[in-house]
């Protein structure tokens, strides 16, 4: 059968048409990657060797902006991979809600030219093949970056596990198309110029990674929020193929979720266009970031006809996904409906928004008084946004015969102040999950013994996963693969215990509500 190379492929072609070589001593304080030779630094205790803002890709910048990643540009000499790349190009960030200083990216720096990726490893020798690990953070397609304090990679990797983080672009650098974007980019497609970086730095890890000692063949995507929800979007892409074997999906996913399709979100293109003033793309493309930061939107992920050809539920549906173990789950008090409203409020809301069928949903989230309403409020919050969307996902990647295990984290954060209201709030699992308690402000947030044992026991099932795709392991409570008719999963809080799915009926009326294309969370 014939193919036709399409730009981006080609260029993907050319990101590794340097294939590095290790060092005959196998020593990898410094480690030839494409591009040129890297040296790193390590960490306290001697174990961990760390590269940080090693280029992927060409900076997106100037006639750069808005096309597929490019080839990374050679540099001569040892480059010093020593500190972060620039954040995305973003507002810059400050503490809210839940999110302390230690869940945020640095203030500075900031930047289209962010498309740098991390690794940490624990190998002596570039023959080893230890699994890889390959993060992609949250920030609702509009925020983040993988300098955020809880991202670090040391402990992961003291675990045997090579831990990459990415870069991607984000808001309207990462996601916006627009007809003269689609008609140059050679596949009729724009938008998802985020999701084309991190297939770059998923094909940089397929070349480069066993530089690190690592398995280019044992290669884990994990994320969380936007970064699960991208998962998702990788798990479904054919540009992804082969580049994986395994999934975390945390808190988020795309089933369910309205996309825009490509037409729609051209013409939302055209109309920013002419909010900022610019007659050609050329223009366009001139304009000052932080200009087109200030007027514009990122519409997030697009049904562009190329790498998403279809609506994910529709792609699982035709079985044309990537295979993967999958590990998924989502927290217990992460809704985000804003100040609550009043009982009365809250049931004229469903009753407008959801007709006929507002009735049963108050079966599951009552509003028999103000405060029944704003708990009602939150977990309706919660589950369309995340928990019906994880939720689904493991039903259906379980009824075609994956390995799925699905979680619950309801470990209420000891906070004080303000913080003390939030529970087991969105995010507030990846600091267990990558063992990195020790970024958290223990003046806000004071852990104590449990906190440890509980990030020790998940971190632990998380490198079990990463390792096996199965995340048992000696000295752990049992954890069951997750089945669509027993619906057992595991509670990661102040028990740690495998029970079946204790709002598995809401979930199935939820899930329904959204294949019938209904809002994936109040407002």
């Amino acid at each position: 059968m014939k193919t036709t190379l399409s730009l981006f492929s080609l260029a993907l072609l050319l990101f590794v048409g340097v294939v590095a070589f290790a060092p005959a001593t196998g020593d990898l304080d410094t480690v030839n990657v494409t591009g040129g030779r890297i040296s790193g630094t390590t960490s306290k205790d001697g174990n961990v060797q760390i590269f940080k803002g090693i280029p992927f890709a060409a900076p997106p910048v100037g006639n750069l902006r808005w096309k597929a990643p490019q080839p990374v540009i050679p540099w001569s000499g040892v480059r010093k991979a020593d500190t972060y790349g620039p954040s995305p190009m973003q507002n810059s960030p400050s503490p809210f809600g839940p999110w302390s200083a230690e869940y945020l990216i640095p203030k500075e720096p900031i930047s289209e030219d962010c498309l740098y990726l991390n690794v940490w490893t624990g190998a002596k020798s570039a023959k080893e093949k230890r699994p890889v690990l390959v993060w992609l953070y949250g920030g609702g397609f509009n925020s983040g970056g993988t300098a955020v304090p809880i991202y670090d990679g040391e402990a992961t990797a003291k675990k045997g596990i090579i831990y990459v983080s990415t870069n991607y672009r984000v808001g309207p650098f990462g996601f916006f198309s627009h007809p003269e974007l689609s008609k140059e980019s050679g596949h009729n497609a724009s938008g998802n110029y985020g999701l084309m970086d991190q297939i770059a730095a998923l094909q940089w890890v397929k070349q480069n990674i066993a530089q690190f000692g690592g398995d280019p063949n044992n290669v884990t995507i994990a994320g969380q929020s936007a970064g699960s929800m991208a998962v998702s979007c990788l798990v479904a892409s054919p540009l992804a193929k082969g580049l994986f074997n395994k999934a975390i999906a945390q808190s988020g996913a795309g089933f369910g979720r309205r996309y825009l399709p490509l037409q729609q979100a051209e013409e939302s293109g055209l109309k920013t266009m002419q909010t900022l003033g610019a007659a050609s793309l050329a223009e366009l493309r001139a304009k000052p970031a932080g200009e087109i930061l200030k007027k514009a939107q990122g519409r997030g992920v697009v049904i562009d006809g190329y790498v998403l050809p279809q609506p994910i539920a529709d792609i699982f549906a035709a079985g044309k996904q990537n295979n993967v173990a999958l590990l998924t789950g989502w927290n217990q008090d992460e809704g985000l409906s804003g100040a609550p409203k009043s009982a009365e409020e809250f049931r004229k809301q469903l009753e407008q928004q959801y007709g006929k069928d507002a009735q049963n949903l108050m079966l599951y989230y009552p509003a028999n008084s103000d405060a029944e309403a704003a708990k009602s409020q939150n977990y309706l919050s919660r589950d369309m946004t995340f928990g019906a969307q994880n939720y689904t996902w493991a039903n259906v990647a379980s009824s075609k015969g994956g390995k799925v295990y699905v979680y619950r984290f309801t470990r209420v954060l000891p906070a004080t102040g303000e913080y003390a209201k939030y529970g087991a709030f969105h995010t507030g699992e990846v600091a267990y999950a990558y063992d990195n308690l020790k970024f958290i402000d223990h003046t806000l947030r004071p852990l104590d013994a449990a906190d440890t044992e509980l990030a020790r026991h998940i971190s632990t099932y998380w490198a079990n996963f990463i390792k096996t795709g199965d995340p048992n392991g000696n000295g752990l409570p049992p954890w069951p693969a997750y089945s669509a008719q027993d619906k057992r999963v595991m509670m990661l809080g102040d028990m740690i215990n495998a029970k079946p799915l204790p709002d598995a009926v809401a979930l199935d009326f939820l899930s329904g509500l959204l294949s019938k294309g209904q809002p994936t969370q109040t407002k």
